[in-house]
């Protein structure tokens, strides 16, 4: 299967094999969706670094995550070096473009996972992330903990964007100005998921060890850190039906079908021919940290003193 994308020949192998058996669904498919979706996609995801998780086999067989792009890559697939914590340097993919996003998923890359930085400021964030997944299947608690994040960025004064991750449960995100660095970022997305869970200590908890969550909803922070990942913006999930990581607005949260696997290569486009993508626009809403953290500091204050 040959095709020719923004000017670039891909070669695409084995484009009958089934990739998704519980959904009959092949490479093909899977290239054909990734052709498709980029002119939505590649906003979200163009000048990241990216680290590819693959599935040659289809999601029944292993796979594996890859950071470094292959000297068989094509020279017109654009890269970044980027220093490791032991000094070496890894070359990493930027999707760029619709050809680099088709070829990679010729290469069975079925999920591209992004840094929170861009390739120019590769130290400076311009996504706070908190990753909600549920302790069980109760999804009714990660949207009371989206919601709940939500209004504490609102009172923060800052923009929270929604999505599902085509997993068990959602990312809320907010975009920055990038003139904070991550260990700026981190410390202040942990500050503010421990107010939650203080006031919340029955639901919500910022406990890493699995062991002494006791069932309660864990506010991850952690993903705000160099070198950390996220799934990207309409990425497929190696899960049973292809699901889609996607971007929603606040107001479908609450919907009875919504789950963290509601949209699926089979029914995006349909979603999409009925609305625009709701993080169109995102970056014209970033924001600078400074104002936000004195907000929080003065809410932990005032928390500390009526306890």
């Amino acid at each position: 299967m040959r095709l020719t994308v923004g000017g670039h020949t891909i070669e695409v192998g084995n484009a009958d094999k089934v990739f998704y058996p519980d959904a009959g669904i092949t490479k093909r498919d899977v290239v054909a969706y990734y052709e498709q979706v980029a002119a939505v996609m590649l906003p979200h995801v163009r000048d990241r670094p990216v680290s590819m998780q693959r599935f040659p086999d289809g999601i029944t067989g292993e796979g594996f995550f890859q950071k470094d792009a292959p000297d068989y890559f094509p020279d017109w697939i654009a890269t970044v070096a980027v220093e490791t914590e032991s000094g070496r340097n890894v070359r990493h993919p930027l999707i760029q473009d619709a050809a680099t996003l088709v070829y990679l998923a010729d290469q069975a890359c079925l999920t591209p996972h992004i840094w929170l930085s861009r390739a120019e400021h590769l130290h400076h964030p311009d996504r706070l992330i908190f990753d909600l997944d549920p302790p069980d299947a109760d999804f009714a608690l990660v949207r009371h903990a989206a919601h709940a994040v939500r209004a504490l960025l609102g009172d923060l004064g800052l923009p929270a964007y929604l999505m599902t991750t085509g997993s068990r449960g959602l990312h809320v995100v907010t975009p920055l100005d990038r003139r904070a660095d991550f260990d700026t970022v981190r410390a202040f997305a942990r500050r503010a998921a421990e107010l939650l869970a203080r006031r919340e200590p029955d639901r919500l908890t910022t406990e890493t060890r699995l062991d002494r969550r006791g069932g309660r909803l864990f506010l991850d922070y952690l993903r705000n850190a160099y070198a950390q990942t996220s799934v990207a913006p309409y990425a497929l999930r190696a899960k049973p039906g292809a699901p889609v990581a996607t971007p929603l607005e606040w107001s479908e949260l609450d919907a009875k079908d919504m789950t963290a696997r509601r949209y699926t290569l089979r029914n995006l486009f349909r979603r999409l021919g009925q609305r625009t993508d709701p993080w169109a626009g995102i970056d014209r809403h970033a924001r600078s940290l400074a104002e936000a953290a004195t907000r929080l500091k003065a809410l932990e204050e005032t928390e500390r003193s009526r306890s």
